[in-house]
């Protein structure tokens, strides 16, 4: 359900200052660039690889099993991208656009800028119905109110979007490229020449490759399998963050706005590693800039920090965070759904019987 932000008492002082000054105490908010340059050396390994695979496999059903995996690495790849893209790489803003424009438009194959963009605006309004991008009323909707008076393909997801939401992940790394190329249509975005390049670049190879190597037929199965898995991948990792967590009201101070808009995800290592530091929401809406690694360091001091104030600090497992996100579509579209039922029980009490 979508539930109301309780808006911090206006006679309190900045609760995020004091927080701030223990995580930068705790130098928490310094750089790590040894731990990204491995990371980026490994990304890297394993593109090559896949890609290597590839080409040693040839012309077989077997690369059906490489574009399940290059689907993992290019989703690998996105999450070293958002990192860069939040200054947690590199300081400055020219290295990281062009860090970020190589992994992501000629790398991956969508618009950093575009992307940017967006994400800045989550990250500003987090779950805000209006000022969030990622809750706009799209395919999917977050608020029963958006949905009203949908007809066709969009009013039949709306009602039944719970059980759609998986299997439309497999669309979402094309739609990630449409949203792209619409975007660098568009005037006004920074380098968009450079950016377009890139992403034809990149088009251009991918499609020259699958189809000097593979038939048609594989190369089309090649290409639905390896975006499938990149698009569930990639919703998956972000899903569990927001999805399902109250929507505010715009009255929040900073600490409130992030921290009770996020979910964190528990787990070990593995979760870490899977979703890129991001099942620390709560730390990483606080502090964007906050390298991945420094992330886990900094939760105890974020959790005793939120309990002292008396802000809830909500973590969950990975399994629990789906059902919640799942249950809040499930019941953003009920009202639908009655809709739907009581007209065509209308219909039926007024059609004349047959005789």
């Amino acid at each position: 359900m979508s539930a109301s932000v309780i808006p911090r008492p206006k006679t309190t002082g900045s609760d995020f200052a004091a927080l701030n000054r223990q995580i930068v105490e705790a130098g928490l908010l310094e750089r790590r660039p040894a731990y990204y340059a491995v990371r980026m050396i490994v990304v890297t390994a394993m593109f090559v690889g896949g890609w290597a695979a590839f080409f040693l496999i040839g012309s077989s059903w077997w690369t059906v099993a490489v574009a399940g995996l290059l689907g993992v690495v290019f989703s690998q790849a996105a999450l070293l991208a958002h990192d860069v893209a939040h200054r947690q790489v590199f300081r400055t803003k020219k290295p990281s656009e062009l860090a970020g424009r190589i992994i992501a438009n000629l790398g991956v194959g969508m618009s950093y800028g575009w992307w940017m963009d967006k994400h800045t605006r989550h990250h500003n309004n987090p779950n805000h119905d209006d000022l969030d991008p990622d809750v706009q009323p799209e395919l999917l909707i977050w608020a029963t109110e958006s949905a009203w008076g949908r007809r066709g393909i969009k009013g039949f997801v709306s009602r039944h979007q719970a059980g759609l939401f998986f299997p439309l992940l497999t669309l979402l790394s094309i739609d990630l490229r449409i949203s792209s190329i619409k975007a660098l249509r568009r005037p006004g975005m920074k380098r968009r020449g450079l950016e377009a390049s890139l992403m034809g670049l990149h088009l251009v190879a991918y499609a020259t490759v699958l189809l000097l190597v593979l038939s048609p037929l594989q190369a089309l199965v090649f290409f639905v399998v390896h975006h499938a898995v990149f698009g569930v991948y990639l919703g998956m990792t972000f899903a569990p963050n927001h999805k399902g967590m109250p929507h505010p009201t715009g009255d929040e101070d900073y600490l409130r706005k992030q921290v009770l808009t996020s979910r964190n995800v528990t787990g070990g290592r593995l979760t870490d590693v899977a979703l890129g530091g991001l099942n620390y929401q709560i730390e990483h809406h606080l502090f964007p800039a906050m390298p991945t690694p420094n992330l886990p360091k900094a939760q105890p001091i974020v959790r005793a920090y939120c309990a002292e104030v008396g802000v809830s600090y909500v973590e969950t497992s990975l399994l629990t965070s789906y059902r919640q996100a799942l249950n809040h579509l499930h019941a953003v579209g009920a009202p639908l759904r009655t809709a739907r039922r009581d007209r065509r029980f209308a219909a039926d009490e007024f059609t004349p019987t047959s005789r």
